[in-house]
């Protein structure tokens, strides 16, 4: 009878050690809103020009934005002064190496040379504004504008991001 006290005794003072240890800590756990997910936009190089979808990001929440089981949910607007971070998914469709360019004010950027006819990224920070998209070699009528405005939504509904 006296090794089951025991180890009563023993159960019981580790319950209670777990709960104390359990009990410590903040009571509240104030969580700041998530950044904003990063937007992309498409651009196609042809000979002829360069076009850009969406020619309009950040005016407010997008359906694309969102992993497919969240399409439904609504995007919280983060307020922030921050520039939104654009991924320009490129596809270089001429017969010669060129580079993307993005002019606006107060931002004036350009891609690593993209190769003739395949594919390319380009991640930049793009403040609130009108931005002029262009590429070497393509002509300059061919130029778009792309317009970033002040929306941008927390990416506390999309899993596997920050």
């Amino acid at each position: 009878m006296g090794r089951g006290r025991a180890r009563s005794a023993l159960v019981g003072v580790v319950a209670l050690a777990a709960l104390a240890i359990a009990g410590c800590g903040a009571s509240s756990h104030p969580n700041g809103p998530r950044p904003a997910a990063p937007t992309r936009v498409s651009v196609t190089l042809t000979p002829k020009g360069v076009t850009v979808a969406p020619a309009k990001v950040a005016f407010g929440p997008e359906r694309t934005q969102q992993i497919p089981q969240n399409q439904n949910h609504k995007q919280p607007p983060i307020k922030t002064d921050r520039p939104l971070i654009v991924i320009f998914v490129i596809a270089n469709q001429t017969a010669h190496v060129t580079n993307l360019q993005v002019h606006g004010d107060p931002t004036d950027v350009a891609s690593a040379p993209i190769p003739a006819t395949s594919p390319g990224t380009f991640q930049t920070e793009l403040p609130t504004g009108s931005y002029f998209v262009t590429a070497d070699g393509v002509p300059a009528s061919g130029t778009k504008l792309l317009a970033v405005g002040p929306y941008r939504a927390s990416s506390e509904n999309d899993v596997l991001l920050p």
